[in-house]
C-alpha cells in the first residue's frame, strides 16, 4: 500500500493505552481528527479534533485528501462503524485502518459465548423489530443500543412479544474502567443512570418465535383478504426459490405476504401495488417483521411503474395478470430471471396455458380444500383452484 492520507483507527473506553503502535504514530502525525465527541475525549487530540456532524456527513474528512487525517470510531470501525462508509468513497491506496476488538466481540468475550453462533445487531439506529425474525427459545443475541432509556424500552417490547422470561445482560462501557456487566429478566427491568455506551445480551426465553418456514399463519399479517392464503404462498415461495442477496419483484403486493416472507429467507425486494389501502398494510406488515431495511414499497400499476426499478432475480404477480402485463414484464426481466404467477380466473387460465406452450416452465393447478363442520358432521371446503405457471427468461 502507498502512503494513505486517511487512517481509520478503532479506539476502546481505555483509551490510547489500547491502541497499537500504528494507531498511535499515525494519531500523533495527523493535522486533523475526526470522531464521536467520547472517542475525541478518549484520544485526547485537543484542538485538532473535529465531531462528526449530525446527521452524519463525510464531506469533511473527504476535504481533507492528501493532508494526514484520522478517523477514530469504536472498536472495529468495518462493524456496524463508519469504516466502509468511507471506504466505499475512497481508492484503496488512500486509506489503512486499525481495528480494535468489536463491541460483540468484548460482550461475547464476557460472557464466554461463542460469536460466530450470536445474532450481532446495531439497534442504536434501527427499530427492535429487528429483532423479531432472530426471537426463537434459546437465542443469543448481542445489541448495540443507543442509551439506558432504549435499553428499558427493549426490556418492554421483548415482554410485549411473550419474552419477557429472556435473560438481558446489561454491559457498559466495555473494555474500559467503568466497564460493568449486570444480569437482569427482561420483565420488570429498569436502568438506573443513562451513562454508556451500553450493550444488551439477550438469551431468548419464550415460546412466540417466528417460525422459519414458508407458509407463515395469515394471522401474522395485517390484510383486507387480499392475501396470498398459506398454502399457496408456501408452494409460490417454493416456485420462486429464494436466496440470500437477490431481490424481487412483488407485482400486485395485495398484503405484502409473499414480499415478506421472501425477504425473511435474506434477500431484498420490491413491493409494487397500485391501491394505497394496500400500500398501508404492506408497509404495516414490513415493520412488524423488522424488514424495512431490506424492502421497498413502490405505489403504482404494473407494467408502466416497473421503469427505472433495480432489475429482479425473481418476480411474483399474484393477480392482474394479462398479456399486456406479459408483454410489459417480460422485457424488462434479464435472462435468467424466474418468473412465478398465479391465476384464478378462467381468461387468465388459458393466457397462462398459451405461455406455457410458448415458453415452457412449468404450469400447475392447485387445488385444496379444508375440513369444516356441517352440521354435527364434518365435511371439505374446497378453496377456488388456483393455475401457476413459472418459468425461467
Amino acid at each position: 500500500m502507498a502512503d494513505p492520507w486517511l487512517t481509520i483507527i478503532g479506539i476502546g473506553e481505555d483509551g490510547l493505552s489500547g491502541l497499537s503502535d500504528a494507531s498511535r504514530k499515525a494519531l500523533a502525525a495527523a493535522e486533523t481528527v475526526f470522531g464521536g465527541a467520547r472517542h475525541l475525549a478518549l484520544a485526547n487530540v485537543g484542538e485538532r479534533g473535529r465531531a462528526w456532524p449530525i446527521p452524519f456527513d463525510a464531506a469533511g474528512v473527504l476535504s481533507c485528501r492528501d493532508r494526514p487525517t484520522v478517523v477514530l470510531a469504536s472498536g472495529d470501525p468495518f462493524w456496524h462503524g463508519v469504516g466502509s462508509r468511507l471506504a466505499e468513497q475512497l481508492k484503496g491506496g488512500e486509506w489503512i485502518a486499525y481495528p480494535a476488538p468489536s463491541t460483540f466481540s468484548l460482550a461475547a468475550a464476557r460472557l464466554g459465548w461463542r460469536l460466530e453462533a450470536v445474532i450481532c445487531l446495531g439497534l442504536h439506529a434501527a427499530p427492535f423489530e429487528r429483532l423479531a425474525p432472530h426471537l426463537v427459545q434459546g437465542a443469543r443475541v448481542i445489541c448495540l443500543v443507543r442509551d439506558g432509556s432504549a435499553i428499558d424500552d427493549l426490556a418492554r417490547w421483548l415482554t410485549a412479544r411473550g419474552f419477557g422470561a429472556s435473560s438481558m445482560w446489561v454491559l457498559r462501557a466495555l473494555g474500559g474502567p467503568r466497564e460493568t456487566v449486570s444480569r437482569h429478566c427482561a420483565a420488570g427491568l429498569a436502568i438506573d443512570g443513562n451513562e454508556g455506551p451500553f450493550a444488551v445480551a439477550i438469551e431468548a426465553n419464550g415460546s412466540n418465535g417466528l417460525p422459519r418456514n414458508s407458509g407463515l399463519i395469515d394471522d401474522l399479517f395485517v390484510h383486507d383478504g387480499q392475501i396470498t392464503k398459506r398454502p399457496i404462498r408456501a408452494l409460490a415461495l417454493s416456485a420462486l426459490a429464494p436466496r440470500p442477496g437477490e431481490r424481487l419483484w412483488d407485482i400486485g403486493a395485495g398484503s405484502g405476504s409473499i414480499t415478506v416472507e421472501w425477504t425473511l429467507c435474506g434477500g431484498t425486494a420490491i413491493a409494487i401495488e397500485a391501491r394505497g389501502d394496500r400500500v398501508v398494510n404492506i408497509r404495516d406488515n414490513i415493520e412488524r417483521f423488522g424488514l424495512s431495511h431490506r424492502i421497498g414499497v413502490v405505489k403504482g400499476a404494473a407494467p408502466e411503474i416497473l421503469s427505472g426499478l433495480a432489475s429482479p432475480d425473481a418476480v411474483f404477480i399474484g393477480g392482474g395478470f394479462d398479456a399486456a402485463m406479459f408483454d410489459g414484464v417480460w422485457s424488462r426481466i434479464l435472462t435468467g430471471t424466474r418468473l412465478v404467477v398465479h391465476a384464478v380466473t378462467l381468461e387468465t387460465e388459458a393466457l397462462l396455458s398459451d405461455l406455457h406452450q410458448r415458453h415452457g416452465g412449468n404450469l400447475m393447478r392447485i387445488e385444496i380444500a379444508q375440513a369444516n363442520p356441517l352440521g354435527r358432521y364434518r365435511s371439505w371446503d374446497a378453496t377456488r383452484p388456483v393455475v401457476q405457471w413459472s418459468v425461467v427468461k
